[in-house]
């Protein structure tokens, strides 16, 4: 599911030829190293009533966008990674009201996939990354 700013509305389409395979591979690899402590985190957001729908910002650039919980290389990753939720992209208008519907049928079991907002280089959109099984 990427979205698309220009519409304001998101694809059905989680990984879209936008997202190449080279970023795909930097984002997996190092996705592998924060895995457990993002998969808590979106337990614990759930758990406490927060949202049925955490997001994690990735990125490697500074963006005001949810709560720092993993810094660039504090688990030997590149990426920084916030914790936020729906309503937050909705209220920044980053998903449009008209989507919030789309968002939802589209999102991804949380026990097992990773929503991931990337912000990485010329590259903003939503992937869902399968958590590493036990």
């Amino acid at each position: 599911m990427i979205n698309n700013s220009n519409e304001n509305t998101l694809m059905d389409d989680a990984n879209s030829p936008e997202l190449n395979q080279k970023l795909m591979g930097y984002i997996s690899e190092d996705f592998i190293k924060v895995a457990d402590q993002l998969k808590e985190a979106s337990y614990q957001i759930r758990k406490r009533g927060f949202s049925e729908h955490p997001i994690f910002a990735v990125t490697n650039n500074e963006v005001e966008l949810g709560a720092l919980l993993i810094d660039r290389e504090e688990l030997s990753n590149h990426y920084v990674y916030k914790a936020s939720y729906m309503q937050e992209f909705v209220d920044r208008k980053l998903i449009g009201e008209e989507s919030v519907l789309l968002f939802t049928e589209n999102y991804k079991n949380p026990d097992e996939f990773c929503c991931l907002f990337a912000l990485i280089g010329e590259f903003s959109g939503f992937v869902f990354v399968p958590y590493p099984e036990d």
